[in-house]
């Protein structure tokens, strides 16, 4: 099932979500509602507060990224079979030279801007049968996952920005959370107040 995204806004975009444990009701079609619905809205991550949900769970497929041409091939392979979930997942290291891309954000319809991120980053986390794994991700792996993971501590990629650029988009944000919106995806607006 398609599920409303979240726009920027909703007040659970900014809660700090809570770890989850096996049993947790409902997480597979949870987890299989949140791939339909970042399919719909083309993203290759979504967090569960997204969907209105503050748990640590947060799901990718990065496949996308493995046509740029201009990345060496290892990591284009590597890309091409990005897809996985992680529940409660915690950065325990971050390394490297920051570097700038663009980003967007389901949430955020419309706006792109360049974001500086860790190069490298390992990440605890668990998967859908919360089996323990800790991993090393670089690149565009590792920038989509601390996308992911600054939604499941309260932060949008607008947070990163210098305070000029932010105060700048305050009248674009203000109509998102109205619903003035172009996306072409199913989403749930709370206008600010």
């Amino acid at each position: 099932m398609i599920l409303p995204i979240r726009a920027f806004g909703d007040p659970v975009l900014k809660k700090v979500a809570k770890d989850i444990e096996k049993g947790h009701p409902g997480l597979s079609e949870l987890i299989a509602d949140m791939y339909e619905t970042m399919y719909e809205a083309s993203g290759v991550g979504l967090a569960a507060p997204q969907v209105g949900k503050s748990i640590r769970l947060f799901i990718v497929d990065a496949s996308p990224f493995a046509e740029d041409e201009e990345l060496e091939q290892e990591e284009r392979d590597f890309l091409k079979t990005f897809k996985r979930v992680f529940i409660n997942p915690y950065i325990v290291e971050e390394d490297g030279e920051p570097w700038p891309f663009e980003e967007g954000c389901l949430s955020i319809p419309g706006i792109r801007e360049e974001v500086k991120r860790q190069e490298t980053i390992v990440l605890q986390w668990q998967d859908e049968k919360f089996k323990e794994h800790e991993e090393e991700f670089s690149g565009f792996a590792a920038r989509v996952i601390q996308h992911e993971h600054d939604h499941l501590d309260g932060k949008l990629f607008i947070d990163k920005l210098p305070v000029l650029r932010r105060t700048m988009l305050k009248g674009k944000l203000r109509d998102i959370s109205q619903g003035k919106t172009d996306a072409k995806y199913k989403m749930r607006f709370t206008p600010l107040k």
